[in-house]
């Protein structure tokens, strides 16, 4: 059995590795599987009410096309703040003339707007398994945020098949995602 300094240890290393599998990927071939994402989720998904959705970093999935796309059908989209450490998300209303500026992590992110509550989140994977289980950059905000919302909204992982694990061994705060888009398809997570 594995310890949990083990486990926190084998976590760390794949939070550093994961952008490096990324940043791999060159501009044209990142660009293609960003945009097969996109098909996958506008042929999967109907257009949600409010979605909420990550302004891309460390060379993740860019799916900003699906969001023009369903803005376009009245869709509200929205970017996550960082209102306090260790508490859930908030999210604001954005659009293509928001202004952003980045947050304390270096994320553009809307200093002004409404507040709204996603019925759909994006979640970047930055490294995910079979199970649902998804490996952020370590604060917790989203396993926080799905936690605490209620309703919960529709949790969607949206990541390359380059940072699929066998397991990232979840931890009891661990929020099972309800999806996990990639260039390969839409799948439901194993055993969910």
């Amino acid at each position: 059995m594995q310890s949990s300094e083990d486990n926190t240890a084998r976590r760390r290393a794949l939070r550093r590795e994961m952008p490096a599998r990324r940043a791999l990927l060159d501009d044209a071939a990142h660009a293609d599987l960003s945009a097969r994402i996109v098909a996958h989720l506008q042929n999967f998904l109907p257009a949600p009410q409010v979605v909420a959705f990550c302004w891309p970093i460390k060379h993740e999935p860019d799916v900003r096309a699906i969001v023009g796309h369903w803005r376009q059908s009245g869709t509200r989209a929205a970017l996550p703040v960082v209102v306090a450490e260790n508490s859930p998300l908030a999210f604001r209303e954005w659009c293509a003339e928001t202004p952003l500026e980045p947050d304390r992590y270096g994320i553009p992110t809307p200093m002004a707007g409404d507040w709204l509550v996603p019925d759909l989140i994006l979640l970047p994977l930055n490294g995910f398994d079979a199970a649902g289980y998804r490996l952020g950059y370590g604060g917790g905000y989203f396993d926080r945020t799905l936690a605490a919302l209620s309703p919960r909204p529709l949790a969607v992982g949206i990541g390359f098949e380059i940072n699929r694990v066998d397991s990232i061994r979840p931890e009891a705060h661990d929020q099972r995602l309800d999806w996990i888009v990639t260039e390969a398809g839409a799948f439901r997570p194993v055993g969910a």
